[in-house]
């Protein structure tokens, strides 16, 4: 492979079987955690985001006042797009339908949760939350729903063939 990275040309080789395993078991695996953690609180209906938004956000965290915003004024919103947005980004990603949009929506839900954990109980800038949301920017990146999933089969289509712009959510 050849890129430039940073103004500086590169260049490795690869096992392209392998890096198709690794991104199709990547996949799946943030697929499962995105929609197990939230078909959970889909058929959950006592779940509720108020109790971390209010009590689990640490008192230092500069943005507290949003967080207190969103449990009490927001929650109306915040409630069906945490559960729901889990759920659908993780069934899109085990799918592979979507994968590109599916994993920005999905890195994007880790940022806000990455940002109300603030300060870092267990680490100083780098978490979990973090890890995931640049884990879903290398799946969207590569295209991961283009091995086995059903991206291949919609970029055949002609929907997809007469508006290329589409690709740009798929693969």
């Amino acid at each position: 492979m050849e890129a430039e990275l940073f103004g500086r040309e590169v260049s490795f080789e690869y096992s392209e079987t392998w890096v198709g395993y690794s991104l199709l078991s990547l996949r799946l695996i943030m697929g499962w955690v995105f929609f197990y953690a939230g078909v959970t609180k889909v058929l959950n209906p006592e779940w509720s985001a108020e109790g971390f938004l209010l009590n689990a956000v640490p008192e230092a965290n500069p943005l507290t006042g949003f967080w207190t915003a969103l449990a009490t004024d927001w929650l109306w919103l915040v409630d069906p797009l945490n559960a729901w947005g889990l759920t659908l980004v993780g069934a899109a990603l085990i799918l592979g339908v979507a994968v590109r949009w599916s994993a920005f929506w999905g890195a994007v839900m880790m940022v806000f949760y990455w940002l109300a954990s603030f300060p870092l109980e267990h680490a100083i800038l780098i978490d979990d939350h973090l890890v995931y949301a640049l884990l879903l920017f290398g799946l969207g990146a590569f295209g991961a729903g283009r091995i086995l999933g059903l991206d291949r089969r919609i970029e055949e289509t002609d929907l997809v063939q007469n508006s290329p712009w589409l690709r740009y959510l798929l693969g």
